[in-house]
């Protein structure tokens, strides 16, 4: 999958499984919607705090794959996993064609155990790179991990991620493009040549706004505010505003070279379509 940014900007799509008391029916009338906008690859999340949903997570990768023809890519966070379970979903994700996995060390869930097999995400790279032909993804962080004591060590932990066996990496969600911009010059002086994907999240009401920024430490930029001042008691018109901002992010990205947008739908086809209809003659 790698050999896409070689030809153009790529544009990829993020889903989610359902939670427990949604149907799975959900998840799979939004990516049959999504798949005529054919995007490069969709990538599917994996269960909250571990493997309580990673059946759901290969199930929805494969039909992804195997029946609307469109890369996916399975997630699969190592905090909460054994060495045993990751070659056990690696055996799972061979048998159903999936070759693309995002590794990350994950979130802590105070319901879930915290194994000790993979402290790190570049350990789980590792872990993969021996154990199997894949296509590894990592994350990165344009306003650093928000664990970082610094940028600069969030850039040497990166390095440290990429020489593992990373082979692209995927921003967390930013609203100011500066942010990403003064991140690349910084991946490019410590010697990070694999491709980077921008992650853009269309923040489309104020209460998720808050949340996201809490649980990443994304800042929000002076133009933003004024947005959530203006329209975030009005769910209509801040969920165009929303979209609006995302496709101001995007075109300039695109303008300036970008290897790709990675879009995080929150499992929103409307969203999906609005923003790839104003870029896909841009890409």
């Amino acid at each position: 999958m790698k050999n896409l940014y070689n030809n153009k900007t790529i544009i990829s799509f993020e889903v989610f499984p359902p939670k427990k008391t949604t149907s799975i029916e959900n998840i799979y009338n939004t990516l049959h919607e999504m798949k005529d906008l054919s995007p490069d690859y969709i990538s599917v999340t994996f269960g909250a705090g571990g493997s309580s949903n990673n059946n759901l997570t290969v199930d929805i990768a494969s039909r992804i794959k195997n029946k609307y023809n469109i890369e996916s890519v399975a997630h699969l966070p190592g905090m909460h996993l054994t060495k045993e379970d990751v070659l056990k979903l690696l055996d799972d994700f061979k048998e159903h064609n999936i070759n693309n996995i995002l590794a990350l060390r994950g979130d802590p869930n105070p319901l879930v155990e915290v194994k000790n097999d993979f402290k790190y995400a570049s350990d789980l790279v590792s872990f993969i790179k021996e154990n199997g032909d894949f296509n590894i993804i990592a994350a990165c962080y344009p306003e650093k991990h928000i664990e970082a004591k610094s940028i600069e060590e969030d850039i040497e932990n990166l390095k440290i991620k990429v020489d593992a066996g990373t082979d692209q990496l995927i921003t967390q969600l930013f609203l100011d493009n500066n942010d990403f911009y003064s991140f690349i010059d910084k991946t490019n002086k410590a010697n990070i040549k694999v491709p980077i994907q921008a992650g853009i999240m269309p923040v489309t009401n104020k209460i998720q706004t808050e949340r996201m920024v809490s649980m990443c430490g994304a800042k929000l930029p002076t133009k933003f505010v004024k947005v959530l001042d203006k329209y975030g008691d009005n769910p209509l018109a801040m969920r165009d505003a929303g979209i609006a901002y995302a496709i101001d992010q995007i075109v300039d990205l695109i303008a300036q070279g970008v290897d790709g947008i990675h879009l995080y739908t929150m499992n929103n086809a409307y969203i999906a379509k609005q923003i790839y209809g104003a870029v896909i003659n841009m890409l």
